[in-house]
């Protein structure tokens, strides 16, 4: 073992670091509703770019990139599977050819309604778990930092 790396640094990472505990809580929370999700055929990421579609006009590209946290081509990726199911379709923006708006589709609402009370369940669980915490306080402070 080196001098300058020792086992002390990687127990102060495991007791301090902020990004490690919150990667850690989210790929435990993204398995929880991918789970609760499968039989819809559907990961918890779907879901949410599901949920951020249902608007009364079809978003932009660019305006729903930064209310989920992806640069464009990440959003784009997780577009492809739902577009090949069909339930998002892309369409031209008609102010502005260039830009594209994001459509869900009847099949994709009719998913989405179908989600919905899965999505609700496994979050009276997890509330349920966090009785005990301030759950306010978290969702302020997971805010705050992004």
């Amino acid at each position: 073992m080196r001098d300058d790396l020792p086992i002390t640094l990687t127990h102060e990472v495991r007791d301090r670091c902020l990004c490690l505990h919150v990667q850690r809580a989210a790929r435990a929370l993204a398995r929880r509703f991918d789970q609760a999700f499968k039989n819809l055929g559907l990961t918890n990421g779907q879901y949410s770019l599901m949920v951020a579609l249902n608007r009364p006009e079809p978003p932009r590209m660019a305006d729903l990139a930064p209310f989920l946290a992806m640069d464009r081509t990440t959003l784009t990726a997780a577009l492809k599977p739902l577009e090949r199911r069909g339930l998002v379709t892309v369409i031209r923006d008609a102010a502005d050819r260039r830009a594209r708006r994001l459509l869900l589709t009847e099949a994709g609402r009719d998913l989405l309604a179908e989600a919905v009370p899965v999505w609700r369940a496994t979050h009276d669980a997890i509330d349920r778990e966090l009785a005990d915490h301030d759950q306010e306080r978290l969702k302020g402070d997971l805010l705050a930092l992004a």
